[in-house]
């Protein structure tokens, strides 16, 4: 082993450009190796930064560097020639001895985006590892200026008072490269929709939306069976339970004390030796509540007044498996000019409440189960991971992939969507104000068990439930995940107490308590355990990926035949019995133009990226260390991988009961 402190040691230095289309630059990188007991000066790497390129490089140390620690690069804008990112994926350094074999090369991986602006970038070798293990005083340092840089960058600020604070950016410049993405969703092709953004008019007929279906969603399977069945009553309670808002419905024991049912009217809907006592008892009464909407104000859209309804829906698991609607009370407050609506009553009428119930559903769909859970929550968690868990953590390499997106994704959403002429604003029921009262209450009752899909299927009863593919598959994936965080987490923490001394893991969710949801939502506070790490950790990963692509890739097949899924309501819920006809079930609905352009809307946000991938086997994490059970990623990929297969190959067969393709696959892909 050749002497570390021995002066004039020479190194060889291999710098590699990331082989992407655009990864090389123009400009100059000047290089300097740090070691534990000095460094070299810098010098400038000659060779043209070519994508794909290695370039080599003579390192001379004439004094003594000790054990080598870092590989500091700085990019130089070359005069004449245009300022361009450069994608570095990792130096190789090998010290040279006299009369010794060249020895091993050492790895410091980048992969990642330098620009000139960053000034002088370090790079590390070696594991990943928690701040305790951080031994030598450079290392420590440089941890500790990374943390400092992404504290001055990343910012918190509050953005609806009450709900989860967000980024502090005016613009998506302000991330810089790493922290954006450029992969974009092919252009769906919405030129049967286009045409239409013109009429501002109410629809004539259900003929006229039938052609516009025939020409902009007949090739969607789902959408079809949705189209065909969204009158009848099990494919309403499958829709609770398997459609692109799974989380809301929950078995109860006891009736709500404002939902003004008897057992006497609710006898003809249920076994015939049974009552609602009985039902109750054996446990097959659902209910779908959505008493966050209640007062909630409606928007103004095209000039008129649009309703909003908070709804109460019960319904009965029957004896064929079927979870059905077996009554509706459109507001929350009882009064005589709030009927309950029953299978028995006329068609319109009772096709009219499930179209209330749908459309309270899309909001609390759109707001709280899409936007609030999922990408309110990447973003969180990706801010305090910036700030709180340095670059070589663990933990800060298990999660950014997951959430590195969210900054941006969430940035232009509030600029776009969510903003003054956005199409929250201007075509759909919960406009601005709705919004944010109903992300502010929302915020206020969500709990970390309703997060947790074990706790949740199991608090809602829905684990045991027949034609229940959501919890099925949601489980499936679930334990796959959880599998795996176990396993990264055993090999970075021999124990608890590594847990209850790691630092930096404690100011992490310290900064989620604090600029997340209230003290009353059983968010652990501290960790003591790797148990309670892990759960939390496989919460925020589902959360991010599984849980967005369950509510966010399947709302399009579910909203295109727009009378399943109206998004706003433009005649307000009716106040009594047998007054609806057919004719008047269509005024209910949004005009032309505002169906359009939400349908359009839908489409892109349907959309998987171009860069979507399934798990593969074999995909290697930056580590170098083995756990148990083998690499904790191949643990990962062979769990996950059969979880996807499993819930993928079922087939869509259109009858009572089908299973529909979105809910199923639980298709991967993070918050997007």
């Amino acid at each position: 082993m050749p002497d570390s402190t021995t002066a004039c040691q020479e190194f060889e230095v291999a710098v590699y450009t990331s082989p992407g289309p655009t990864c090389g630059t123009f400009s100059r990188v000047w290089l300097s190796l740090i070691g534990s007991q000095g460094e070299t000066p810098p010098i400038s790497v000659n060779d043209l930064l070519l994508s794909g390129s290695k370039c080599l490089v003579h390192v001379r140390a004439n004094d003594p560097l000790g054990q080598l620690l870092l590989v500091r690069l700085r990019l130089e804008i070359l005069n004449g020639f245009p300022n361009l990112d450069w994608h570095c994926s990792r130096v190789e350094v090998c010290r040279r001895s006299a009369g010794l074999e060249e020895a091993e090369a050492q790895v410091f991986h980048c992969d990642k985006w330098l620009q000139a602006a960053d000034g002088e970038v370090d790079l590390r070798s070696g594991d990943l590892c928690l701040v305790a293990e951080e031994t030598e005083e450079k290392l420590q340092l440089q941890r500790l200026r990374q943390l400092q840089h992404h504290q001055e960058l990343i910012r918190w600020r509050t953005f609806i008072e009450g709900a989860p604070a967000c980024a502090d950016l005016k613009s998506p410049s302000e991330l810089g490269p790493n922290l954006s993405f450029t992969s974009q969703s092919s252009a769906p092709d919405q030129h049967y929709l286009k045409g239409l953004c013109r009429r501002v008019e109410p629809w004539k007929s259900f003929s006229e939306l039938e052609v516009v279906f025939a020409h902009s969603g007949g090739h969607n399977q789902v959408a079809s069976f949705a189209k065909a069945h969204w009158k009848e009553d099990w494919y309403f309670g499958h829709q609770s339970l398997n459609g692109c808002n799974p989380l809301l419905v929950h078995q109860i024991r006891l009736l709500p004390p404002n939902l003004a049912v008897t057992s006497d009217m609710l006898r003809p809907f249920l076994p015939g030796d049974s009552s609602l006592e009985l039902e109750l008892q054996k446990g097959t009464i659902y209910l779908l509540d959505y008493e966050v909407l209640d007062s909630i104000p409606a928007n103004v859209i095209n000039g008129k007044q649009t309703y909003l309804s908070a709804p109460l829906c019960l319904l009965h698991l029957n004896s064929q498996g079927q979870l059905v609607p077996i009554a509706i009370q459109l507001q929350q407050k009882p009064d005589h000019q709030n009927p309950i609506f029953l299978p028995s009553d006329s068609s319109c009428d009772w096709l009219l409440a499930k179209m209330w119930v749908h459309n309270a559903d899309f909001q609390y769909h759109q707001l709280i189960s899409h936007y609030l859970r999922t990408h309110m929550m990447s973003e969180l968690c990706c801010i305090a991971t910036l700030r709180c868990l340095a670059e070589s953590h663990p933990l800060h390499q298990l999660l950014m992939p997951h959430v590195r997106t969210s900054l941006k994704i969430n940035l232009q959403a509030r600029a776009g969507l969510l903003a003054s002429g956005g199409v929250f604003d201007q075509a759909i029921a919960s406009g601005l104000k709705a919004t944010q009262a109903l992300l502010s209450r929302a915020s206020a009752r969500i709990r970390y068990r309703s997060l947790c899909v074990p706790d949740d299927l199991l608090d809602r009863g829905v684990h045991t439930l027949p034609h229940s593919y959501y919890a099925e598959d949601a489980r499936r994936v679930w334990d796959a995940l959880h599998r795996f965080v176990v396993s990264w987490v055993d090999v970075y923490y021999s124990g608890d107490n590594d847990v209850q001394n790691d630092v930096e893991l404690h100011q992490w969710i310290t900064e989620i308590n604090t600029h997340g949801f209230s003290q009353h939502s059983g968010f652990p506070q501290s960790f003591c355990s790797k148990a309670e790490v892990s759960k939390f950790v496989t919460m925020i990963i589902f959360s991010c990926s599984a849980l967005h692509a369950a509510v966010n890739f399947s709302q399009l097949d579910f909203a295109l035949w727009v009378p399943n899924c109206p998004t706003s309501m433009l005649r307000p819920p009716p106040q009594a019995k047998g007054v609806i006809t057919e004719d008047d079930i269509l005024g209910f609905l949004p005009d032309v133009n505002i169906t359009c352009r939400v349908l359009m809307v839908l489409t892109m946000l349907s959309q998987p990226s171009s860069d979507f991938l399934v798990p593969k086997p074999g995909r290697q994490q930056p580590s170098t260390k083995d756990c148990a059970g083998g690499e904790p990623n191949s643990t990962w990929a062979d769990t996950v991988s059969g979880s996807v297969t499993k819930t993928s190959d079922t087939t869509f067969e259109p009858e009572a009961g089908a299973r529909d393709p979105p809910a199923a696959a639980l298709r991967g892909g993070d918050v997007s």
